[in-house]
């Protein structure tokens, strides 16, 4: 037998793994005293290797104890969460970094020693310098959202802050502590033209739970080649773009998002951020978008200029803003933005479901036990 193959079976007889009542007692105690040459040792030798993940800062603090639930029975993992401030101190001492929403620039990555993975625990990976990480021999990659749900719980909550501001969220508390029946009078969805601008994997599965609502679907994005329409499980290019256009009532390049704001009541922010977005919703945006039209945002805060935001506000241009990432993190309860009734701001929890976030903690905990017996990774997309 393979001593890989060998090594997962001793590991399934010590952590419960293999079904043991299935073999006789004797067999069973054979099985595992027969091992005590090459695979014992085997086993000894690289268990006691421990193999450490290091999750940057206090935030998002399921994605840790998730991924520490994942691994409990395996003690040559060891998961920490340590303060921002911290990480530098420690990080020359672990092997996979989570980094959450900290940055991390050359300087930090410079003193990451034994580090053999960054990752993001999601997809955004803009707070890494890949650049740095490449150059000090450092894997780079993020978690495909499609598969572990991400896309669809950030899908979600676009429509949950589209109907709040639709059917006036706060001034319905308002009406509630007021003992106020019958108002305020809200809008629906129905005949409404979103405008998803970003038509990724959460713009897909956007545009699949909105079509039910009868809206009209109009969508922009850099390239809408077959080889990266979402919908994995189709191969055929014909029938991907059938599925597409089954979906969007309109497709337009990036260069187009004027043109489309002016068409849409709602727009959605689903683009990743870069220096070709940051800033990307700002006042000649906005000032193009119709009046009265609604603005939700479920990608990055940066993506949004935050003085275009508080002056169409105020000018009563933008009819609503609906927003789970904010400019600054995390958001200051007593900023001025706060003062408008057709504001929703949401504590960055888009994909932060339990679906989700046990999915992605069981890719983490699959990859550090990829990388400790010496595996090829996989069930993640390098970006470097």
């Amino acid at each position: 037998m393979h001593t890989f193959s060998m090594l997962r079976v001793v590991r399934k007889l010590a952590f419960g793994g293999l079904d043991t009542p299935k073999l006789s007692v004797v067999a069973a105690h054979h099985l595992r005293r027969g091992f005590l040459g090459e695979v014992e040792q085997m086993t000894t030798e690289n268990d006691k290797r421990i193999t450490r993940i290091l999750f940057c800062g206090p935030h998002f603090p399921a994605s840790q104890n998730y991924t520490k639930e994942y691994l409990q029975n395996y003690s040559f993992i060891q998961v920490d969460a340590v303060p921002f401030d911290k990480v530098l101190d420690v990080i020359a001492d672990y092997h996979i970094c989570v980094v959450k929403d900290m940055r991390l620039d050359s300087n930090v990555i410079s003193h990451a020693k034994n580090m053999k993975l960054l990752m993001q625990f999601g997809v955004g990976v803009e707070g890494i310098d890949t650049i740095a990480a490449t150059r000090c021999g450092i894997k780079v990659a993020r978690i495909p959202g499609g598969a572990t749900g991400n896309a669809t719980s950030c899908a979600e909550m676009a429509i949950y802050l589209m109907l709040g501001l639709l059917r006036k969220q706060n001034e319905m508390q308002i009406s509630v502590q007021q003992k106020k029946l019958g108002e305020p009078v809200g809008e629906t969805l129905l005949g409404k033209t979103v405008f998803i601008m970003g038509f990724g994997n959460i713009g897909f599965q956007l545009a699949k739970r909105l079509r039910p609502f009868e809206v009209k679907i109009i969508a922009t994005k850099r390239s809408w080649s077959p080889s990266d329409t979402p919908d994995s499980c189709q191969s055929n290019e014909h029938v991907q773009n059938n599925v597409i256009d089954d979906l969007i009532d309109e497709k337009g390049s990036h260069e187009e998002i004027f043109k489309f704001a002016c068409k849409a009541d709602i727009v959605v922010c689903c683009l990743s951020l870069n220096h070709e977005t940051a800033g990307i919703i700002n006042k000649n945006f906005i000032s193009s978008m119709r009046k009265g039209a609604l603005l939700v945002n479920i990608a990055r805060g940066k993506l949004l200029d935050y003085d275009a935001v508080a002056y169409h506000l105020e000018s009563g241009h933008l009819g609503g803003l609906g927003i789970d990432v904010a400019w600054s993190e995390p958001f200051d309860p007593h900023d001025p933005i706060l003062k408008f009734k057709n504001v929703l701001i949401t504590p960055h929890v888009a994909g932060v479901t339990e679906h989700s976030y046990r999915s992605m903690a069981k890719v983490v905990g699959d990859v550090a036990l990829q990388l400790h017996d010496g595996h090829p990774l996989w069930g993640i997309e390098f970006v470097n």
